[in-house]
Order: structure tokens, then C-alpha cells, then sequence
């Protein structure tokens, strides 16, 4: 057992000389890990056993790690990769709440070096389990991982996209970050064409490959980019845009409403001002008013005459309830 951890250690320690982005001769590994040639040469030989790409460097005996070398060492055996990769996908898929960006995040790296046989089997599984997540919208977990390595390093993303009334374009975006609503992944990206910040719902996007050139970050749109979706969901994209001053604390009325369906700001103790949008006039009518909170319309103007055309049919209903179920005459 002690010469088992012994040489775990030390294929970790050879592991992360070779991440150094640097060829290594034989001779300077052996000293580094006090060992001999032959067990240096038995130890890549191992490494490669488990998937990693140690390349021999031309002429003088030497080593060099390929692609995923800029990774953590990850020391796994064929079933636990594939126990943590689909572990993984399925807290990505929302099923685990609060945790789905950081596994997109470790995807993303994991899937780097994942030998193909495993990739291949994590596929298999995956898609042969149906996940049990309510409402949620799908997204390819290759795609997320995708757009989060592309965030990571910095590189340009092409696609094509389909916008909320379903016109097709293709854009170009320097990716920030994917964020997840609950229901649905976005990718929040500064759009080089329209030289501003601009949230994309990830699955109506295409990438196209190969990725865009890589850029220098900019400054996100805010420090609080949880806000920033907030406001960016719960109004743009819809026809109206409504307003109420509510009559209740702030932290009482955004308990009632997920973070995408509106924005709240607290006016004082006892009130607050709402902010959501909607295609539809009577959607918003029936969702304020099931809040069972009292409230002031400011805006549209469409909406105060909605509300009271509701109002009216409903009083007309009520003066009838007691006439349900009884007999004619």
C-alpha cells in the first residue's frame, strides 16, 4: 500500500512538472523526482496508460505534455472518470441547484482529457438517462462546455441565432460568462457587431467552428452580473413593460417571483417598485393579482385599462356564485 501512494505521488509531482508548458529532458525529471531514467520512462509510461499525451521531444531524450497541460493532475481509474463526468452533466442539467455553473465549469476541464473510450461511454450513459427536470429547457452539455472553455480562454464565438420571434442571424461575441435561471442556460457576451453587451439564450444558438480570435476581457456590464440578468430577462425582450409600487417589502414581493420574471427596488420599509415585462397584458393582470398583494399601475397606460376591464367582469362573476348550482325558478 505505501509503494502503491509512493508512486501515486510521484506520477502527481511528474504530472506537474510537465504542466509547466516546457520539454524536459529525461535526465532533469529523474533528478527532479529522485529516481532513475528507467522509472521516469515507467512512470510516463503509465501516465500514458491513463490518457495523458506525453510526447518524446526530438533529440535528446525528452518529454513533453500535450493537449490538456495546462489541467490539474487527475489521477482517476476508467470508472470513477466516468462516474465524476456523468456526475457532472447531471448537476449541470439543473437537477442540483446552485451548482450547475461551477460543473459546466469542471466539465469543461474534465472532458479536455477524457480519453475517447471514456467519452465515448460518459456519452452512452448520458444519453441513455432521461433527466427529471421539470421545465427546464435542454442544452447539449458539449455546447456548454464549449462556450465555457471559449470563456475561459479568452476566444471569439461565431453562431447562428435564433431571436425570441425566431429570425435567424449570425453573430459574433466575445464570451463572458454562462449563467444559469433555473430553467434555461445564457450566455452573456459582449456582440461585436452591435459593439455592446448582449444576452444570448444558449439554446437557440449554433456554434460555428472554429472559434473567433482571442481578445483582452473587457469590463463586464456590472459588478453584479446576477442583477444584470435580472433586469435584462424580465423586461427587453418583451412587447410591454409594466410598472407597479407595491405594498409590501421589497424582500416580501421578490419571494413571490423567480429573478428572471422582474426586478424589485425597495422604496422604504413598507413599499417597493416592481418592474417586469410581458407579451401579453392579461398575464400580467392574473400574475399581480394572484400575488394577493396591494399594488399601483404606472405603466403602460394599456394595462390600468386591462385591469379594469378584469375587474369589471370579475364583480359581475361574484354577484353570480351564489346561484351556482341551483335549480331554475
Amino acid at each position: 500500500m505505501g509503494s502503491m501512494l509512493e508512486t501515486s505521488a510521484r506520477l502527481l509531482r511528474l504530472l506537474s512538472l510537465l504542466q509547466t508548458h516546457r520539454d524536459w529532458s529525461g535526465a532533469e525529471l529523474a533528478e527532479r523526482l529522485g529516481v532513475t531514467m528507467r522509472t521516469v520512462r515507467r512512470d510516463v509510461d503509465r501516465l500514458r496508460e491513463l490518457g495523458y499525451p506525453v510526447h518524446a521531444t526530438a533529440g535528446t531524450p525528452g518529454y513533453r505534455l500535450g493537449a490538456g497541460s495546462d489541467l490539474p493532475p487527475l489521477l482517476l481509474d476508467d470508472d470513477e472518470a466516468v462516474a465524476v463526468a456523468v456526475g457532472l452533466r447531471t448537476a449541470a442539467g439543473g437537477t442540483v441547484a446552485g451548482i450547475e455553473e461551477t460543473s459546466v465549469r469542471a466539465l469543461a476541464k474534465l472532458e479536455r482529457v477524457l480519453p475517447s473510450r471514456l467519452r465515448h461511454r460518459v456519452h452512452a450513459l448520458q444519453s441513455m438517462t432521461v433527466p427529471m427536470t421539470g421545465a427546464a429547457v435542454p442544452v447539449d452539455p458539449e455546447v456548454l462546455t464549449a462556450i465555457a472553455a471559449a470563456c475561459r480562454d479568452h476566444e471569439g464565438l461565431r453562431f447562428d441565432y435564433r431571436s425570441h420571434e425566431g429570425q435567424e442571424s449570425r453573430r459574433s461575441a466575445e464570451p463572458h460568462r454562462l449563467v444559469h435561471s433555473g430553467r434555461r442556460w445564457y450566455l452573456v457576451g459582449w456582440d461585436i457587431d452591435k459593439e455592446d453587451w448582449r444576452t444570448y439564450r444558449v439554446d437557440r444558438l449554433r456554434l460555428r467552428t472554429p472559434n473567433g480570435p482571442r481578445f483582452v476581457p473587457r469590463d463586464p456590464p456590472d459588478e453584479d452580473l446576477a442583477a444584470y440578468m435580472s433586469r435584462a430577462l424580465s423586461s427587453a425582450p418583451y412587447r410591454y413593460q409594466a410598472r407597479f409600487t407595491m405594498h409590501a417589502p421589497a424582500e416580501v414581493v421578490a419571494g413571490h417571483m423567480p429573478p428572471t420574471t422582474g426586478t424589485v427596488e425597495p422604496v422604504d420599509a413598507e413599499t417597493c417598485v416592481l418592474q417586469c415585462g410581458a407579451n401579453n397584458l392579461d398575464e400580467i393582470v392574473v400574475w399581480i393579482a394572484l400575488m394577493d398583494i396591494g399594488f399601483e399601475v404606472h405603466d403602460p397606460p394599456e394595462l390600468v385599462e386591462r385591469i379594469g376591464v378584469m375587474a369589471d367582469r370579475l364583480r359581475a362573476a361574484s354577484g353570480t356564485v351564489g346561484d351556482v348550482g341551483r335549480p331554475p325558478g
